[in-house]
C-alpha cells in the first residue's frame, strides 16, 4: 500500500535568511506553505563561519525591516551566533511553519499533473510551487592548483574556525575578500607569520564623514545597481566589521608585518609561483576607495549637508617592500609555510534539482528569482535583481517580490470560466447547500471556488 503524500501549495527549501523571509511574506499573503530545512535555523551562521565572525554591515542596516537586534547598539556589528539567534527570532515572531532536520534529496516536475514531486529523507512532498533559497554558500571551492603535500595543512575559509586550530609555522592565505582579509587579520595579530595573497578587489571605506559605507552605498544608489560592471564579475570586497569596524587597508598590514603577495599561479615541488600583479591589484583598490570618497564629497555638496570633513581619509601609506619588491616564487618549506586557507569562494550545488532552470554551465536561468522552469523560484543568490540581494536587507526584498509573483501566478491558477463556476453551483445546489450555491454566482472568475 503506497503512503499518501503530504501535499502543500509552496514549499521553501532552506531556513537561512531566504527562507525567513520568504516565509514571511507568504504568510502574510495567506499562501499555505512550509519551509525544509536539513539542520537548523541558520545553520551556516552558527556552525560554517569561524569563531570571531561579525557581520560585516552595522546592526542597523544588516537586519529585516521588522526587528531589531536586541540589546546590540544599531552601528555595532553583530557576532555570527547574534545573527543566528535574530533569524530565529524572527521566524518565531510570525510563527514560520519551518520543520528542521529535513533534508531534500530531489525535486523533478510531475510528468502528468501540475506540480512537483519533492522526494526527503522523511517522505514525498508534493508542491504546486518550489523556491529554492539553499543560498549561494553550499560548495567549498578550492582551486585545482592547490598542492598535494602532506607536510602542510589545506583548508578552505569554511572549515577555519581559529588560529589554535593550525600547527606552529607561517600560514599562506589565498584570497583577499572579506573572508581572506579577516582571517589573515586574525592568524597576523596571533602571532603568526602571514602570506597574503590579494587579487583584485574592491575596497570601500568602512565609513567616511560619519556614515557607514553601507549609507553612502544606499543614497548613491549603489545598492540598487541592477548589473556587475563588465570586467568585475569576480572581484571580491574587502570589507571587515571586527573589531567594531574599520577599513581594510592592505598597506597597513604590510607594515604591521604582514607579507603582500600577488595572485596565486601555481605550485610545483612545494613552490608556489605569484602573478605580478600586486602592485596593480592595490592600485585598482585604491580607485575604488577613492571614487567613492568623491561620489560621498559630491552628494555632500549637492544635498548641502552637514557632515564634518575628513582630509586624512585620502593620505594612503607608502608602498612597503613587499609591494616594491614583490615576491614572485616561495618555497613553503624554506619560508616555514606549514598551513594554507583557501579562502577562495564558493559554488551552488543543485544536482538535486532536477528541473529545467539552468543553463549550459549549471547556472541559474531567471529573471528577479522567477526561473525559466514555471513554479520554481530562487532566493538568496548575488545579483538575483541587484547588487544588494545577497545581504540580508536585500534578501527580504528579494523573497517579497518572489512571493507576490506567487500570488499572482495563483491567481491565474484558480480561474474558472463560466461553465465551470455554473457546475460548480449546480453541484452545491444538488447538494442542498443552496446559500451557498448563491453566493457562488456572484464570485468572479478569479476567485477560487
Amino acid at each position: 500500500m503506497t503512503a499518501e503524500k503530504e501535499q502543500i501549495d509552496t514549499l521553501v527549501i532552506g531556513a537561512g535568511q531566504a527562507g525567513v523571509a520568504m516565509s514571511e511574506h507568504l504568510s502574510n499573503l495567506g499562501i499555505p506553505h512550509l519551509v525544509l530545512e536539513r539542520n537548523r535555523i541558520a545553520e551556516r551562521w552558527r556552525t560554517g563561519r569561524w569563531d570571531s565572525l561579525v557581520a560585516n554591515g552595522p546592526a542597523w542596516h544588516d537586519r529585516f525591516p521588522g526587528l531589531e537586534f536586541e540589546g546590540l547598539d544599531p552601528d555595532a556589528f553583530a557576532s555570527k551566533d547574534q545573527v543566528a539567534d535574530y533569524f530565529e527570532a524572527y521566524a518565531s515572531k510570525f510563527n514560520a511553519p519551518i520543520r528542521t532536520g529535513v533534508e531534500v534529496k530531489s525535486v523533478q516536475r510531475n510528468a502528468d499533473r501540475p506540480g512537483f514531486m519533492v522526494e526527503t529523507r522523511e517522505g514525498v512532498i508534493e508542491a504546486n510551487h518550489v523556491v529554492v533559497a539553499t543560498g549561494p554558500f553550499q560548495r567549498p571551492v578550492i582551486p585545482p592548483i592547490a598542492p598535494q603535500i602532506e607536510s602542510v595543512t589545506q583548508i578552505h575559509s569554511a572549515e577555519y574556525r581559529n588560529p589554535r586550530q593550525l600547527p606552529e609555522g607561517a600560514v599562506l592565505v589565498v584570497g583577499a575578500g572579506s573572508s581572506g582579509v579577516q582571517i589573515a587579520d586574525e592568524l597576523q595579530r596571533a602571532g603568526k607569520q602571514v602570506y597574503l595573497s590579494v587579487g583584485a578587489h574592491d575596497r570601500p571605506p568602512r565609513a567616511y564623514r560619519n556614515r557607514d559605507f553601507c549609507w553612502w552605498l544606499g543614497v548613491l544608489g549603489q545598492w540598487d545597481a541592477e548589473g556587475v560592471e563588465p570586467g568585475k564579475e569576480h572581484v571580491t570586497i574587502a570589507v571587515s566589521g571586527a573589531r567594531g569596524g574599520h577599513t581594510v587597508d592592505f598597506r597597513h598590514l604590510a607594515h604591521q608585518g604582514m607579507t603582500l603577495v600577488g595572485l596565486t599561479r601555481s605550485f610545483n615541488d612545494g613552490v608556489v609561483t605569484f602573478e605580478s600583479n600586486l602592485a596593480d591589484n592595490l592600485a585598482r583598490g585604491d580607485e575604488n576607495y577613492l571614487a567613492l570618497l568623491d561620489a560621498a564629497d559630491a552628494y555632500i555638496a549637492r544635498n548641502g549637508l552637514d557632515l564634518p570633513e575628513e582630509p586624512e581619509a585620502r593620505a594612503l601609506l607608502p608602498d612597503p617592500e613587499c609591494v616594491t619588491r614583490p615576491i614572485l616564487e616561495l618555497d613553503l618549506a624554506e619560508a616555514g609555510v606549514t598551513s594554507i586557507i583557501w579562502a577562495t569562494g564558493y559554488a551552488v550545488d543543485y544536482s538535486w534539482l532536477k528541473v529545467n532552470a539552468f543553463d549550459a554551465n549549471g547556472k541559474p536561468k531567471h529573471q528577479r528569482g522567477v526561473s525559466s522552469e514555471p513554479g520554481v523560484y530562487f532566493v538568496g543568490l548575488p545579483w538575483l535583481s541587484r547588487r544588494g540581494s545577497a545581504f540580508i536587507w536585500g534578501v527580504w526584498h528579494d523573497a517579497k517580490l518572489i512571493s507576490d509573483h506567487i500570488a499572482k501566478q495563483r491567481k491565474y491558477l484558480a480561474y474558472r470560466d463560466a461553465s465551470q463556476r455554473q457546475a460548480a453551483v449546480a453541484r452545491l445546489e444538488k447538494a442542498g447547500a443552496s446559500t451557498q450555491a448563491s453566493h457562488l454566482q456572484n464570485l468572479s472568475a478569479m476567485e477560487e471556488i
